[in-house]
């Protein structure tokens, strides 16, 4: 009777087991849509003293433009009074930086701000952060449309910024001049972030089309780093001994450019474009080796990113929220040089001498 008995309970506690695994493994998530993944930024339970708040800020380039923005990064932490600010830099490589994310997850960051490599790739890791109790901020974050779960961002408008670039070379054509068909080269860096960078060249595309310039692309080079792109720019000059025109998508492609064609002795007939503002471009423009570029405000960025992401993790969440905002970019031409030093005085950069 007792082993009876005994079997009988065991038996029970079996079936009842069965049905709370089922109802385990068939219950819907309650803290996350059909898609596995939260839709708002994930807030701390209580809001954090500043003191308490360590943060990472993430760059993929070792170049002045993501230097600025670092130190965007650090001067916000820092004048917020966070515990830590911690620095990364992905390198480029899609790879490390997921593995940048997760490292910082598993050593309890409270929020990472970053500029992503890819809208598309990026995202996927980024959200399981926020999943995870880790709030995001973006910079650098051109192509993003599902932002729902950033604390902000901000971005360039990377079209806008190649028209105006686009339409500064259309002035320089006319002024110069220059008829028939005219031969473009681009210095591109589809090979990194190709979302990114072809809106930067079909923005300045877009401008000589509205402008009705005839004009012919002849060359296509990728070089984002500027030993590479002069390396690259040169031969492209080699190969095109008609061109006339270079469109560079980013600072170190820019500054390449201009030195690829200083060194093979055509300033002055073949005029270079670029994109980004630092130190070095300005000064290029300055002395006449580039003829203008967009500068875009990455310190500014980082900022404004930096201190979205600390009031959010204090219980102070702005207008930010879920939205990407755009930073306008500002021409700097060599028809304007007064424009150029001012430009570099507002950035902490010493007046250059104008010729």
């Amino acid at each position: 009777m007792y082993k009876k008995s005994l079997f009988s309970v065991i038996s029970l506690l079996l079936v009842l087991g069965i049905i709370l695994a089922a109802c385990t493994t068939t219950a819907a998530p309650t803290t996350a849509p059909a898609s596995g993944h939260k839709t708002e930024p994930a807030a701390p339970a209580t809001p954090m003293a500043a003191a308490d708040i360590v943060v990472a800020g993430v760059v993929f380039q070792d170049d002045q433009f993501m230097k600025s923005m670092s130190q965007g990064f650090q001067d916000a932490g820092n004048t917020l009074g966070v515990k830590q600010v911690i620095l990364g830099n992905s390198s480029n490589d899609q790879s490390k930086e997921t593995e940048l994310i997760n490292t910082y997850i598993s050593q309890g960051v409270n929020g990472i701000a970053i500029a992503p490599l890819s809208p598309t790739v990026s995202i996927e890791a980024l959200k399981q952060a926020n999943d995870k109790g880790v709030a995001i901020a973006l910079t650098n974050s051109g192509g993003f449309t599902d932002v729902g779960f950033i604390v902000g961002g901000y971005m360039s408008d990377n079209r806008a910024n190649g028209k105006i670039v686009g339409e500064a070379a259309v002035k320089f054509i006319k002024d110069s001049g220059l008829t028939g068909t005219i031969n473009v080269g681009i210095d591109d860096y589809d090979h990194q972030k190709p979302e990114e960078s072809s809106l930067r060249y079909g923005g300045f595309e877009d401008a000589l089309k509205e402008a009705g310039v005839d004009y012919k692309i002849v060359a296509h080079v990728s070089a984002e780093l500027q030993d590479t792109a002069l390396t690259k720019v040169t031969d492209m000059l080699t190969a095109n001994p008609e061109m006339q025109i270079i469109f560079a998508c980013n600072e170190g492609g820019t500054i390449g450019s201009a030195q690829a064609v200083k060194q093979a002795g055509l300033t002055g007939k073949v005029a270079v474009f670029g994109y980004d503002g630092s130190d070095q471009i300005t000064q290029m423009i300055i002395d006449g080796d580039l003829q203008a570029a967009v500068a875009q405000d990455p310190y500014g960025q980082g900022v404004a990113a930096m201190t979205d992401l600390v009031n959010f993790l204090m219980g102070k969440p702005g207008s930010s929220v879920g939205k990407l905002t755009i930073a306008p970019g500002i021409l700097l031409s060599a028809t304007d040089k007064a424009a150029v030093n001012k430009w570099r005085v507002d950035n902490a950069l010493p007046e250059l001498p104008i010729e």
